[in-house]
């Protein structure tokens, strides 16, 4: 009998151990539901975050509806009332003059990698409101309901680079004014860096150059510098690899020597948008990103526009004159030109380096000073404008190589 009563204790022994093994212990339970707690607390801080912008984007939407709704009641009360054209176009003059004045536009933030949150109505179907995962917003237009203009239909040619051939540019008024960016269109640096073009725009020693060489590493991000529809995307001699945009104000951008091209005709791209890789492929010869600004096939100087050394738009509107497109706008960019500029660049910049300069002390010589630096004291005389007689003044500084 003992016996089984010990076998009896021994299974149920077994069968508490197990239960106890299967059971979570209590401190597990509370640890499980602290976890679970913070998990629903963070869930409502992200949900109340995006309630917030959603709010203030409400409020925003709200507020500008009212302030047109009491602009078109005031331009309804004033209908009836007598216009003085003098008046008219002296503030339309005085408003023209305000939207051209210089300004410091900062590059909008790329939403490349972002995650969309969500996209709220702006009361336009035209235009939606877009929230990222990094709690910022933009507005963007709505491709399938704003109709393109002409500008996407006249003179389009995803093969050809200059399809203006037929464009009679003896009718284009002196001046023409040019809407760069507003509410809906943005701006961003076409590379990020802080770096001065090395390559300036215009005639140079003789030679042309359409567009400014911006320094960059190979596989560096080029992004798109506006809003607008890709024209061009493929290997074009000279170019390489190129990336020409069309924006809906008539600008075309062009983005040169790629290494890579992420982008294909006709599609569309925002400001910020990666559409290529710097390299240095085509006529080049080093990695740099030939950049160009055109009008109607008319090249004129990007820097009249960026301000590339601190990456800003210089303006919100754009007075362009006619008077500033390149005499050799129609004929292209000729990289022959373009390399033998930057071959004559480094020649000087290797003859400055080799520069050396000496500062006078007592008991120095033309001779001594040619024995010194390998040289002659004619090469001297020459490089100083001075001739073998001259006394040499402590503390003055010859060059002497």
């Amino acid at each position: 009998m003992k016996r089984y009563v010990l076998i009896l204790t021994l299974l149920a022994a077994i069968s508490v151990a197990e239960a106890r093994e299967q059971r979570p212990s209590r401190a597990k339970l509370q640890e499980q539901a602290t976890e679970a707690m913070a998990e629903a607390d963070s869930l409502r801080t992200l949900t109340g975050v995006q309630q917030s912008v959603i709010d203030s984007l409400q409020s925003l939407l709200d507020g500008a509806e009212a302030r047109l709704m009491a602009r078109s009641n005031a331009l309804r009360s004033d209908a009836s009332a007598p216009v003085d054209p003098e008046q008219a176009a002296a503030d339309s003059i005085a408003a023209l003059q305000l939207r051209l004045e210089r300004k410091q536009i900062e590059s909008t933030f790329d939403t490349n990698g972002l995650t969309v949150l969500d996209t709220l109505s702006s009361g336009n179907d035209a235009l939606f409101v877009i929230l990222y995962g990094n709690n910022t917003w933009k507005y963007v237009r709505n491709r399938a309901v704003a109709r393109d203009s002409t500008i996407f239909e006249k003179y389009w040619d995803t093969k050809s680079l200059f399809p203006y051939q037929k464009v009679d540019m003896s009718s284009m008024p002196q001046s023409v004014v040019i809407d760069l960016i507003d509410s809906t269109k943005s701006y961003h640096y076409p590379y990020k860096g802080a770096v001065n073009p090395r390559g300036k725009y215009g005639p140079r020693r003789g030679r042309r150059h359409q567009g400014v060489d911006l320094p960059l590493k190979t596989g560096d991000s080029v992004y798109a510098t506006f809003c607008g529809r890709v024209r061009i995307s493929q290997y074009v001699s000279g170019y390489g690899n190129l990336v020409i945009i069309r924006h809906d104000n008539g600008l075309e951008t062009y983005y040169g020597h790629l290494s890579e091209r992420l982008v294909e005709p006709n599609q569309w791209v925002e400001a910020g948008h990666i559409i290529g890789l710097g390299g240095s492929t085509g006529r080049s010869t080093g990695p740099h990103l030939h950049f160009e600004t055109r009008y109607y096939g008319q090249a004129f100087d990007p820097e009249r526009l960026i301000d590339f050394k601190n990456g800003i738009l210089c303006r919100e509107t754009f007075l362009l004159k006619k008077s500033f497109f390149s005499i050799y706008s129609n004929a292209g960019q000729d990289f022959d030109d373009e390399i033998a500029n930057e071959e004559q660049d480094k020649k000087e910049a290797a003859e400055k380096a080799a520069m050396r300069y000496h500062k006078i002390r007592s008991g120095d010589t033309l001779g001594a000073l040619a024995i010194k630096y390998g040289t002659t004291v004619s090469a001297i005389c020459r490089l100083n404008g001075i001739k073998p007689t001259t006394i040499l003044r402590i503390g003055r500084t010859l060059r002497v190589r």
